[in-house]
């Protein structure tokens, strides 16, 4: 479930490369690596529950908080509210 998750979520950024700004590339790059950590960690701890893992991705991106601008901290989170509703519909 985790895997296959994961999978959607990276899909889902690859699709919008061709058409995304700057701004999306630079986010869906940076949320790449906190999405597969955390499947990683789900895997490792037996978690298969998908809202775990976006509790994880969700710790992971506010322990890094102070690796990015107050800006792109509000396009980040975007974008990963975005992915989230897009690999759950």
């Amino acid at each position: 479930m985790i895997q296959q998750y994961e999978e959607k979520l990276l899909t889902l950024i690859d699709q919008t490369v061709e058409t995304a700004s700057d701004d999306e590339l630079f986010a869906g790059g940076y949320l790449r690596g906190h999405i597969s950590l955390s499947a990683a960690n789900c895997e490792l701890e037996g978690i298969t529950d998908v809202a775990q893992m976006n509790t994880l991705v969700e710790q992971s991106l506010s322990d890094a908080q102070s690796e990015l601008a107050p800006a792109d901290q509000v396009i980040v989170k975007e974008m990963w509210l975005q992915l989230q509703q897009s690999a759950t519909a």
